[in-house]
């Protein structure tokens, strides 16, 4: 398959950009620049702007009523943007265990509108499995429904929702899991192994599935996109112009345009390109996230 091409996101550089959302009633993206506490929107008609949120924000997705969701560095938040440049957050629950050096991770809605998010020790050279992944739905912030994680990552639901997908992106992990999901409760069971990045190259960051329920990793590290089918198996690779590619999603009227977000490396050779965002065409669909309905 021809590689696709490649659009840069004008004027945008994150240091740690992660947590690309479409928002399709809004008809635009959003997504963060984790450690400047920023919020970036890129609507249709291609025009970006940002918001200063008053701590780090590490994912949101879009509330069916409006606004956004957001794991952030305290706790899970209601968030609300303003014209003005204003941000309005309501702290909807801390989990317990959420302790100093700590923040909430990657995130993302479920089928059924739940938000799901996980928590991981900031300074990542620790070591610390101290991450736990939590839910918020009718019932609100849930206990620790995953524990033992080192950085949480990779979540993502097959198209009929019955399968749920998460990663731990740390060195000492590169694993992306499958549970049997209960779409009724929200439950997650069965975890298994449905790939080990200690096989291919990279880390396993952020990720989403295409209509055809293949599963898109963001590979840290090593520069690329990889698509593993419903069965696991490698079947793509898409070479990207920075190092560290961090969450990618599908979204725009189609749903077949993939936008991928980016960390700043350091490293010399990935000076240009390092915290931009992009957005290609891969010659597949994506599914629309269901907005948070709760």
């Amino acid at each position: 398959m021809t590689a696709p091409s490649i659009e840069r996101v004008a004027g945008v550089h994150c240091a740690t950009g992660e947590s690309p959302a479409w928002d399709a009633a809004a008809r635009a993206w959003y997504w963060v620049d984790i450690p400047a506490k920023r919020i970036w929107r890129l609507d249709a008609a291609g025009r970006t702007r940002s918001w200063d949120a008053p701590e780090m924000v590490a994912c949101v997705a879009p509330r069916a009523r409006g606004g956004l969701i957001a794991g952030m560095e305290t706790g899970m938040f209601d968030i609300d943007l303003f014209d003005n440049g204003g941000v309005a957050v309501t702290l909807l629950g801390k989990p317990v265990e959420l302790g100093a050096g700590m923040r909430f991770n990657d995130g993302r809605t479920d089928r059924q509108g739940r938000f799901w998010s996980g928590t991981m020790f900031m300074d990542m050279s620790a070591g610390k499995d101290v991450g736990r992944l939590y839910r918020y739905d009718a019932y609100g912030l849930s206990g620790a429904v995953v524990d033992g994680l080192f950085t949480q990552n990779g979540l993502s639901w097959s198209p009929d929702g019955r399968t749920m997908y998460l990663s731990d992106s740390h060195p000492k992990s590169r694993l992306v899991w499958a549970f049997d999901y209960d779409v009724a409760t929200g439950v997650p069971s069965n975890r298994r192994v449905f790939a080990d990045l200690n096989q291919h190259v990279g880390r396993p960051d952020g990720a989403v599935v295409d209509a055809d329920g293949c599963y898109w990793s963001c590979a840290n590290d090593a520069g690329c996109l990889l698509r593993f089918t419903p069965q696991g198996k490698l079947d793509r690779k898409i070479d990207l112009p920075f190092a560290k590619p961090s969450m990618c999603t599908f979204g725009g009227d189609d749903l077949k345009t993939l936008i991928v977000t980016s960390i700043v490396s350091g490293k010399p050779e990935d000076a240009e390109w390092g915290g931009a965002v992009v957005l290609l065409r891969p010659g597949v669909q994506g599914l629309a996230d269901a907005p948070c309905a709760f």
